[in-house]
């Protein structure tokens, strides 16, 4: 039996689920999937995108270093090809602060 707060993660995502979880528009992941060489989503027989983990995990540091630190698009190529993994650790330390954040706010709410 599943445990109603365990979170099911699934394997695959489409570009727009994808889309809504960055809230930006499928054009937007298309045009960074022709931009940057570490997005390569699957795709079906169809043809449509099939998104993974780890192609969610690249979405999101491409996201911070163009959208939220104001990256031009050359330079968040730069920035990865020089340390991906220092960026990666920048992501993961705000995305923790971001959580903590929400807790604090929510536990300011209740009082």
């Amino acid at each position: 039996m599943l445990k109603k707060n365990r979170k099911i993660e699934k394997i695959y995502y489409s570009i727009g689920e994808v889309a809504e979880m960055f809230e930006v528009n499928a054009s937007l992941i298309r045009f960074w999937e022709n931009e940057f060489d570490i997005l390569k989503p699957q795709k079906n027989k169809k043809g449509n995108r099939l998104f993974t983990k780890q192609d969610l995990d690249n979405l999101r540091i491409i996201y911070h270093l163009v959208k939220e630190r104001g990256y031009t698009l050359q330079g968040a190529k730069d920035k990865l090809r020089q340390n991906k993994d220092e960026v990666l650790k920048q992501v993961e330390i705000i995305d923790s602060l971001n959580q903590m954040k929400g807790f604090l706010l929510e536990l300011k709410e209740q009082m």
